[in-house]
């Protein structure tokens, strides 16, 4: 059986816990969204049981809150956000951080594509940031 190791004291995190659990919410909030179903329908929502409240719209605020924490983020910042990505979705592993952040600079530096819209394309995105941070022995619960 394989043990799995701790990696809370070996990985100094330079973004707070606070904002990587307050991106997840948000990030979970878009995950939930569909697109739009019934785009003019004309009825009540009460009648139509809030139908349209699960559907994405190009003016949703989650979106556009996920941006602007991003951008207010600084440069380490932004890279942990990236690596805990790549350590979520498996493509590198807990004891590969100093990799992970290392490509999360690369990727930055090299993209035309902002982190933000980056990390706003990728399915699952809450899920993915929670799994990296579970992975390295840490969790929301954290952040209370």
């Amino acid at each position: 059986m394989t043990q799995k190791r701790d990696f809370s004291q070996s990985v100094s995190l330079d973004i707070g816990i606070d904002k990587v659990c307050g991106l997840i919410a948000r990030a979970k909030a878009i995950d939930v969204k569909e697109g739009v179903t019934d785009p003019a329908s004309g009825s009540n929502p009460i009648d139509d049981g809030n139908i349209d409240a699960l559907a994405a719209s190009p003016d949703d605020m989650t979106e556009e809150e996920i941006r602007e924490v991003v951008a207010g983020l600084n440069d380490d910042e932004r890279a942990d956000l990236i690596a805990l990505v790549y350590i979520g979705r498996g493509d590198m592993e807990p004891e590969e951080w100093a990799d992970a952040l290392r490509l999360a600079r690369e990727r930055e530096a090299s993209s035309s594509l902002s982190t933000a819209d980056w990390l706003i394309g990728i399915p699952n995105l809450g899920d993915l940031l929670d799994e990296g941070l579970n992975l390295l022995g840490r969790s929301c619960g954290e952040a209370d």
